[in-house]
């Protein structure tokens, strides 16, 4: 049997060599990771403290605002119409859609010659009526002389008949309606004249110069500028925190604005006026009664308000005694407060009085002095850690 060659002994000898350096490599490798030291755990693990802004509570007596919409109405709206028939001979300049009359001012002129005739004929029937009342009278001066020279006694009634007073009273009778005929054609003359019964803007006319009008036919519609109505609604469970006139207590103020028709930042003060006692029966809400006097500012700086439009009311409540007041947006679910004891988050459950457009007031559940946290987490948990930052600084603790 031959030996083996030369060249497989070289390759039977790698090999070998080979797998020692790998086996001699795992061993060095398993011996780095067996005595590299292990880390030990030596108390608690340390936390990280939330970084939070709060404000102090203050206990005190606020006013409270409900934001409202409401309705602009005028206060008297009529439609004037004539009081006499005639034909229309004239008509005011004045007297146009969006005009301003005042009260007393000649608005149009019904033909007065019909009027003046009948004035002059009723004067005339009562100057003759006075006249038969002075005959008569000579008449009975006439009779009670002849019945004093007569000297007899005689029954009452035959003596009122001889002394011709049934014929006086009867004349007398007359006389007063005569004069009842003339006042009634003098103020028919007057009405022909229609002039406006009080201070007001013309909204629309429906007549012109030559136009034939009876009693009741509509002339113009007029609203007062006095003053003006705003008709708005309240949740019912509001109605308590409002203040209407009593005696000489005035109502709650009303800050009236409208962002689209006036410049930015314009106001109106008004007043509340009244509860009008009925609920608006699609929303359910109470409907009260804000007067705005001068509305269309001819006395003041105001913007004008305009008849129809929606605007906005701010209506002052009533005081809210010892109450916390804070940002609704610092008011959490459920009606809880976050609140800062002793560098950890407490939740606090608190009863809220009253909600405005931007406050929450707290009858309890915050004390005066306590921190209100206002920065929101994205972690809510009791007793989480806390630092504050005051100022933009954070504390040092």
């Amino acid at each position: 049997m031959s030996d083996p060659s030369p060249k497989g002994a070289r390759v039977l000898v790698t090999v070998v060599v080979c797998i020692a350096l790998a086996g001699a490599a795992g061993g060095a490798i398993y011996w780095i990771f067996a005595s590299e030291p292990t880390a030990q755990s030596e108390g608690a693990t340390r936390k990280t403290a939330a970084l939070v802004e709060t404000i102090v509570a203050e206990r005190g007596t606020y006013r409270p605002r409900l934001e409202v919409l409401g309705r602009v109405d005028a206060a008297r709206d009529i439609v004037l119409s004539p009081r006499v028939r005639g034909q229309v001979l004239a008509i005011e300049s004045a007297l146009l859609p969006g005009g301003r009359v005042t009260e007393g001012q000649a608005l149009l002129r019904i033909d007065p010659a019909d009027f003046q005739r009948a004035l002059t004929a009723r004067q005339g029937e009562m100057k003759q009526v006075e006249a038969e009342l002075e005959i008569e009278k000579g008449y009975q001066i006439a009779a009670r002389q002849e019945f004093e020279l007569l000297g007899e006694e005689i029954d009452s009634a035959n003596k009122s008949l001889i002394l011709r007073e049934p014929q006086i009273d009867s004349v007398q009778a007359r006389l007063q309606s005569a004069k009842a005929a003339v006042e009634q054609a003098q103020l028919d003359l007057e009405r022909a004249t229609v002039v406006a019964p009080f201070d007001a803007q013309v909204l629309s006319r429906s007549v012109n110069v030559g136009s034939q009008v009876a009693p009741g036919d509509p002339l113009a519609r007029l609203v007062g500028i006095d003053e003006y109505w705003i008709l708005a609604s309240v949740p019912l469970r509001d109605l308590r925190w409002l203040r209407f006139p009593d005696g000489e207590a005035t109502g709650s103020k009303v800050i009236v604005r409208h962002t689209t028709a006036w410049p930015k930042g314009a106001i109106r003060e008004a007043s509340l006026s009244r509860l009008i006692g009925t609920v608006d029966q699609e929303t359910r809400l109470a409907r009260v009664l804000v007067t705005v006097p001068d509305p269309l500012g001819r006395e003041t700086d105001g913007p004008p308000l305009i008849l129809g439009t929606i605007v906005q009311l701010e209506i002052e409540g009533r005081p809210l005694e010892d109450v916390v007041r804070i940002e609704r947006e610092h008011l959490r679910q459920d009606d809880t407060v976050w609140v800062m004891i002793e560098d950890a988050l407490e939740i606090r459950e608190v009863e809220v009085v009253f909600r405005d457009a931007e406050h929450a007031f707290l009858s309890s559940g915050v004390e005066a002095g306590e921190h209100i946290v206002t920065t929101n987490l994205a972690t809510v948990t009791e007793g989480l850690a806390l630092r504050r930052q005051a100022d933009g600084v954070e504390d040092s603790k």
